[in-house]
């Protein structure tokens, strides 16, 4: 009922943003004194806004369409290298053959879309031939495709280190590090030839019971079956994964913002008195994040309730007792894969000590093979996007893959 509820909603703003942003546009051809006008600049930021009005379920573009290699600009096409129905392995292929590390960056499951990442992407591309885990929206997978949770997310994991092949990195970002830590260790449990040279653990829960922030205090709060009653829907019919048990994005992302209220509600008066005072340049930013903040991705239901619980309530890979595919996680057994952790001072949805956990977990590593990164300054966002990643943090990736490889 949640799903129809809010997809009722949707179809009933639909037509008012519409009608909005066709106002935009007429508005904007207007004179050039007629947009110099007060009331006019007042009215256009009112159906600008409007015209920006819900939720989108379509995956943002990258736009990384080129690369700067030394002193030219080289071409970038986003190639699928593998398809499942859950998730594509997208490589960010070169027009040029250059030899560079190869580079699996692991995205969320939680809520958007692997685009979350762009600024990552960006990062990482000059150096290093990346590919992504490109989340599906689980509304639009069949039933017939059977279930995905933890185990199937892991398991597709160690299929795309071996598509990439022996000799590659992983880096994780936030919720999969415990999954993409769980990879690796089956791995180098059964000898994989393609476990990876270097993984890179950035701001994830490895041990959520660490200094607990609002979320894992959301998370223990109530028993499991508490979420699968009140936080799982039906995907509507009209929809390729009509029936499918999801976890909506649009909840998640309510429980997101209502972390943040204020900041939110502060980003979108200031939109509008950019919008008044025709500051485009800083209108345009602000747009940018929303467009992709408000771009939202429906997770299985198994494996948003089994991340819950296996994560979050039973902390089952801190306590040495995870399980996948009936085989125990033994994180001890990696041993030929350089450890870096990083996370961020500011962390309100991963704090500090929750990442760093895993060195201890990860005993196989030798101390020179290890190193954690505590970043002043930053919260969530900040430790894989924005100016301290790219100037402070990345750096410090770069070298951990360099000194592996």
């Amino acid at each position: 009922m949640m799903y129809a509820a809010f997809q009722v909603q949707a179809d009933i703003v639909a037509p008012m943003a519409a009608f909005a942003r066709l106002g935009d546009v007429l508005l904007g051809t207007a004179s050039r004194v007629a947009r110099e006008n007060f009331l006019y600049r007042n009215l256009t930021a009112v159906t600008n806004l409007l015209g920006r009005a819900g939720l989108t379920h379509s995956r943002p573009s990258f736009g990384l369409s080129t690369v700067r290699l030394g002193n030219r600009e080289v071409g970038v096409t986003e190639q699928a290298v593998l398809t499942t129905p859950f998730g594509t392995l997208l490589r960010f292929r070169k027009e040029v053959e250059v030899a560079q590390p190869r580079v699996l960056l692991v995205a969320p499951l939680s809520g958007h879309f692997a685009t979350l990442l762009r600024g990552t992407v960006e990062v990482l591309l000059p150096e290093h031939d990346v590919y992504v885990t490109d989340w599906h929206n689980a509304r639009d997978v069949s039933l017939r495709h059977g279930r995905f949770g933890f185990d199937e997310y892991v398991m597709h994991l160690v299929r795309f280190l071996e598509e990439i092949g022996p000799g590659g990195h992983v880096i994780a970002v936030c919720q999969p590090c415990v999954q993409v830590l769980s990879a690796v260790a089956l791995m180098a449990q059964s000898g994989n030839p393609a476990q990876p040279r270097s993984m890179t653990l950035m701001a994830g829960p490895i041990d959520a019971r660490v200094n607990p922030t609002r979320v894992n205090e959301l998370a223990t709060s109530n028993a499991i079956d508490w979420f699968r009653q009140h936080l799982i829907s039906d995907v509507p019919l009209r929809y390729a994964g009509a029936l499918r048990p999801v976890y909506p994005g649009f909840v998640q992302l309510l429980a997101f913002m209502s972390m943040n209220l204020e900041r939110h509600i502060k980003a979108h008066v200031q939109l509008y008195e950019h919008l008044v005072k025709g500051e485009q340049d800083q209108a345009a930013a602000i747009k940018a994040f929303y467009d992709e903040y408000f771009a939202v991705l429906d997770l299985p239901a198994e494996f948003y309730l089994e991340t819950v619980s296996m994560v979050f309530q039973e902390f089952l890979l801190a306590r040495g007792r995870l399980e996948c595919g009936g085989v125990d996680i033994e994180p001890r057994a990696i041993r030929r894969t350089h450890l870096l952790t990083v996370e961020g001072e500011r962390d309100d949805i991963c704090s500090v000590g929750q990442t760093v956990a895993a060195h201890d977990l990860c005993s196989g590593i030798k101390p020179y093979m290890k190193r954690h990164h505590m970043q002043v300054g930053v919260g969530h966002y900040g430790v894989f996007s924005g100016r301290k990643w790219k100037t402070q943090i990345y750096p410090l990736v770069r070298n951990t893959i360099l000194a592996s490889d």
